[in-house]
């Protein structure tokens, strides 16, 4: 009888407790919301709560429980479960996120005024059909950012009710519940600073943004949401990326933008007819049909010269058709030079030649590039060197120093003309000026090219120390290695050319060259025997050398 009337006491309790509570306090139940947060796996990271403060499913929350998620959702107070979609604000001091889910939602009333010390607000809790409600009062309110209040509260926090609303008598937020680090009191951050949070297309570079897979929003601005494009394309997160061009073209289909950048993104991952129907989408739905003619024949032009895979329809001819209807339309410089580089291509180099000149005459155009590919065209065309070294000599001396780097292709390129006349050493000091320009991000290619114009150059010891780089950038190569062991034979550096010969026919056994070098090496060390054998190997193995040097040291 006693634990009956003790059950019947603690209902009425509650129910009375409940009757006091004004009824705009329990509405606000309505916009409160589970979150819960998943890791890459599908396995669950985080579980918090929030509210809603649009009707469109934006929201906002603690942002702790996104930190390492690629995927959330929260289910309402009515039981329906939402995808978190996109991503609207952080901030990663007050531990806030703002966020949009797929769907319609009922949004919270947030309070324009502070709760003053010592006076009641209700934390409303989660629940489907029966959300908790504690009364409490605020033990402080401080100022933060000259407008929000961040509170105390007089409580122990309730089980599971991280980022759940304090309310004030009208049912109004005032802040979301965050859980201190210092004390047993129970802080809250005012909602309306959740709700003012913004990301823009610099966020991308920021580190709590390179935690979280959920993508940004597109901002309204047309020139931000083409910087969020671009800044997403060098996110590395190809999710990312795809979401941010569909909502591109969603925004702003009529901009060219999103069309090139999804039709890149599916020739990148091969599929060149998606690409095809993209870049004919957006032909007819942008409203410049030049760009989009233009950058069609771009996209065709870049697969030829950079992807070896066979898409017929994906000619040097179609890419000239969209370069000229490009052209007709708007005769755009910058279009002009695109059918210049496919000129080139195309194996026309005198008219590619004119195109290239016609526009270093034109002055808003004119720029150093020109000259280096018109240089390229009379190489092309074996002119006299001299003519090819005046223009690159131009480019080089026409470019700004601001922007002197750019001139490193034109140093290569007349380096490489050097070598054709002779000019060893000019093409040395060369080839050091691009090294310089590329601040030593070159291959190991470059360094046996340099070798090789100083050793034709007479300068042995730089050409020792370039071998020697190009060995250790790619240790497999036993052109390398061979290129050494000749070397140091001529610089009768024979033990250590033994050295490398050896070293040479055990990085490749079928490589002829290496057992003749490795074969001559020996035979000047004193060891002709095995030296004349090593050579016979290589006459064996095809090497036309072989056989004079073996008579020459067999007698």
């Amino acid at each position: 009888m006693k634990r009956l009337l003790s059950t019947l006491s603690a209902t009425l309790f509650c129910f009375f407790l409940a009757e006091a509570q004004p009824a705009a306090v329990k509405n606000a139940a309505k916009s409160v919301f589970s979150l819960t947060t998943f890791r890459a796996d599908g396995s669950v990271l985080a579980s918090s709560h929030g509210i809603f403060v649009g009707e469109n499913g934006e929201a906002i929350s603690d942002l702790t429980p996104f930190l390492g998620a690629s995927k959330a959702v929260v289910i309402d107070q009515k039981g329906n479960k939402m995808d978190v979609s996109r991503l609207l604000g952080i901030n990663e001091i007050y531990d806030m996120a703002r966020f949009r889910v797929d769907g319609k939602t009922t949004p919270a009333v947030l309070a324009q005024n502070a709760i003053t010390t010592g006076n009641k607000t209700w934390l409303v809790g989660y629940g489907i059909k029966n959300p908790t409600i504690t009364e409490t009062t605020v033990k402080s309110t401080e100022k933060f950012m000259e407008k929000y209040n961040y509170y105390i509260i007089s409580m122990n926090a309730p089980d599971n009710t991280i980022a759940c609303p304090f309310v004030n008598e009208n049912g109004e937020v005032v802040g979301l519940l965050q859980i201190s680090n210092t004390s047993f009191d129970t802080h809250a951050t005012d909602a309306r600073f959740g709700n003012s949070l913004t990301l823009s297309a610099l966020s991308y570079s920021d580190a709590c943004i390179r935690q979280i897979g959920i993508p940004i929003a597109m901002p309204e601005e047309k020139n931000q949401a083409q910087l969020l494009l671009m800044m997403a394309g060098q996110s590395g997160d190809s999710l990312k990326y795809e979401s941010a061009i569909n909502d591109f073209i969603e925004k702003f289909p009529g901009m060219n933008d999103g069309y090139e950048a999804k039709a890149r993104l599916r020739a990148n991952n091969m599929l060149f007819e998606e690409a095809d129907e993209i870049m004919k989408d957006a032909i007819k739905k942008c409203e410049s049909k030049d760009e989009a003619h233009y950058n069609y024949s771009k996209l065709i032009y870049d697969k030829l010269l950079y992807n070896n895979n066979i898409y017929e329809p994906w000619t040097i001819d179609k890419a000239m058709e969209e370069a000229n209807q490009a052209y007709t339309q708007n005769p755009l410089p910058l279009y002009l030079h695109h059918i210049g580089q496919l000129t080139f291509s195309k194996g026309e180099y005198q008219n590619a030649y004119d195109i290239f000149m016609k526009l270093y005459e034109d002055k808003l155009f004119s720029n150093p590039e020109l000259l280096y590919e018109s240089a390229r065209c009379k190489e092309m065309m074996d002119a006299p060197a001299p003519e090819i070294i005046a223009l690159l000599d131009s480019a080089i001396n026409t470019t700004d120093t601001l922007r002197f780097r750019e001139t490193a292709p034109y140093f290569l390129e007349r380096a490489n003309i050097y070598m054709k006349t002779d000019s060893f050493r000019l093409a040395v000091m060369d080839y050091t000026r691009y090294e310089i320009l590329m601040q030593g991000r070159v291959s190991a290619q470059f360094y046996y090219l340099r070798e090789q114009a100083e050793v034709k150059g007479r300068l042995f010891q730089q050409a020792l120390s370039d071998i020697a780089r190009a060995i250790i950038m790619d240790p497999r190569e036993a052109l390398y290695y061979a290129e050494m062991a000749s070397l140091q034979i001529r610089l009768n550096m024979s033990d250590k050319a033994e050295e490398t010969a050896q070293r040479c026919v055990e990085v490749a056994p079928d490589y002829p060259e290496g057992y003749l070098l490795l074969g001559l090496a020996q035979v000047k060390n004193g060891k002709k025997e095995i030296g004349i054998e090593n050579m016979q190997k290589s006459k064996d193995m095809g090497n036309t050398q072989a056989e004079g040097l073996i008579q020459k040291y067999n007698k």
